[in-house]
């Protein structure tokens, strides 16, 4: 593990803090925050995993 691969890790901390915010959406009681949440964590699980296929086929992985 010598290289830190920066996109991935980007995608990795904002989709934790998006499920941290459903959670906090739950114990708030916030219907929409839950939602938003949610749709953050599928777009950003969709672009980290679309960046990785790509990377990959570049051969930087």
């Amino acid at each position: 593990m010598n290289n830190v691969k920066w996109p991935l890790l980007i995608y990795a901390i904002l989709a934790a803090v998006s499920i941290v915010g459903i959670g906090i959406s739950i114990s708030e009681h916030s219907v929409i925050g839950g939602i938003v949440c949610i749709a953050a964590v599928i777009v950003i699980m969709g672009m980290g995993f679309k960046t990785k296929r790509k990377m990959r086929q570049n051969g930087e992985l």
